[in-house]
């Protein structure tokens, strides 16, 4: 079952598959505003957790704590 995007913390790692894509993260920082900025595990590439989500949540979509 996906967590919400709600429940993400700080240092934690997680994976998250949506249309058919999986990302492996960990979150950096969580401004107050619900943004949050992730460093992708495979890439070590940074950028926002909302950039994943924009197009919105397909079927396969889940969300979990590594």
């Amino acid at each position: 079952m996906a967590i919400s995007i709600d429940n993400l913390r700080k240092g934690k790692k997680y994976r998250l598959k949506n249309y058919g894509e999986e990302f492996e993260f960990q979150v950096i920082e969580m401004p107050e505003d619900g943004e949050y900025k992730v460093k992708d595990l495979t890439t070590l590439d940074t950028y926002m957790l909302n950039e994943l989500v924009k197009y919105g949540k397909g079927k396969d979509y889940d969300l979990d704590e590594l």
